[in-house]
């Protein structure tokens, strides 16, 4: 089903559109850094990410979930899935429904199992706030390889992300998905020093944690007075820290999406609707997310927003076959060829 707005956008009108919407919508700057790598390109990394085509595939959730960004209740044991590739996110738990699915029609080939996320409660369990949440779904790829990957392997990841038509999703505008990576770098940061009434923060050089992607925003015509419902990607971040507007999504169904991070530190952004492997022409952008310079990998994860309202689901959107790729694998990791830096 598509969206009743405009035709599809083709690779380069969505390139097109999102240099667009940097240079006029967000006065945007494209910095100058090292040649983007197409997600999916070097080796796949064995043993991480997923495919979800184990029937037996499952989710512990070990409810009450976390809540650590609303009230800094952490609410241990974390969530697990039962092959250990996947936990609840400390910071913000994890979705109300975690569960593998047939494949919808369209997806990649001999596919037959994919996951469904989906939440209603995505504030403190109980207590809804009427404001939007998130959860997260976050993969187990840090801990699973022992060490972070730093930029000087160029990780990249993709996913397929089953967008379900129009009439169901969540009547809500504002972000319904997100897909995005957890990368490290050395900034200023807040330190605690001092022990009780002596306690007090001082600024100094750590390890900082940041997180950008790509959501998927929706413009409800309820909401906006407007003819048509409207969507797009939005992307975390610029320099400055803002989330700007990139390609609009003009049809549902499946998407590919990939995040990748080159030597430089910069973050490239690609999308295509369908399920084959991204290509150049799938290009967005090229950031420095809140001026930050990546010098390590850790992971990469999924949020699944709502209203957290008490009444109305999210938008069911589902996953499949996430891969982390690295372009000069380094240390011992299991790894299988893919195709090569085009």
């Amino acid at each position: 089903m598509r969206l009743p707005i405009t035709r599809i956008l083709t690779a380069a009108a969505m390139l097109a559109f999102g240099t667009a919407a940097l240079s006029s919508a967000q006065a945007q700057q494209i910095p100058r850094g090292a040649r983007p790598v197409v997600p999916g390109t070097g080796s796949e990394i064995v043993g991480v990410a997923d495919d979800f085509e184990d029937p037996s595939w499952d989710y512990i959730p070990r409810d009450p979930k976390s809540t650590e960004d609303i009230d800094e209740n952490q609410r241990a044991p974390m969530g697990r899935s039962t092959n250990g590739r996947w936990y609840e996110g400390i910071k913000r738990g994890h979705p109300d429904i975690v569960k593998r699915v047939a494949t919808p029609s369209g997806g990649l080939p001999g596919s037959t199992g994919a996951l469904l996320l989906k939440s209603m409660q995505t504030g403190i369990p109980g207590q809804p706030s009427n404001t939007m949440h998130q959860d997260d779904f976050i993969a187990n790829v840090q801990y699973k390889l022992k060490r972070t990957l730093s930029v000087s392997e160029a990780p990249n990841v993709t996913t397929r992300v089953y967008l379900p038509a129009v009439d169901t999703w969540e009547n809500r505008s504002g972000p319904h998905f997100g897909f995005r990576l957890a990368l490290e770098t050395t900034a200023m940061v807040d330190k605690e020093v001092g022990f009780g009434i002596f306690k007090r923060t001082k600024e100094e050089m750590g390890n900082e944690v940041y997180w950008p992607g790509m959501f998927v925003e929706f413009e409800s015509k309820s909401d906006s007075g407007k003819d048509s419902d409207f969507a797009y990607l939005r992307i975390r971040s610029n320099s400055r820290g803002g989330d700007f507007r990139g390609p609009q999504i003009t049809t549902t169904g499946w998407w590919t999406m990939g995040i990748s991070v080159t030597p430089d530190g910069m973050v490239h952004y690609y999308a295509s609707p369908g399920v084959d492997e991204l290509t150049e022409e799938d290009y967005i952008t090229s950031q420095y997310p809140y001026d930050y310079r990546c010098e390590r990998f850790r992971t990469f994860f999924y949020n699944v927003c709502s209203a957290d309202d008490g009444r109305r689901w999210s938008t069911a959107f589902i996953v499949d076959d996430p891969k982390v790729y690295v372009l000069r694998p380094q240390g011992q990791m299991a790894t299988r060829n893919t195709r090569s830096q085009r």
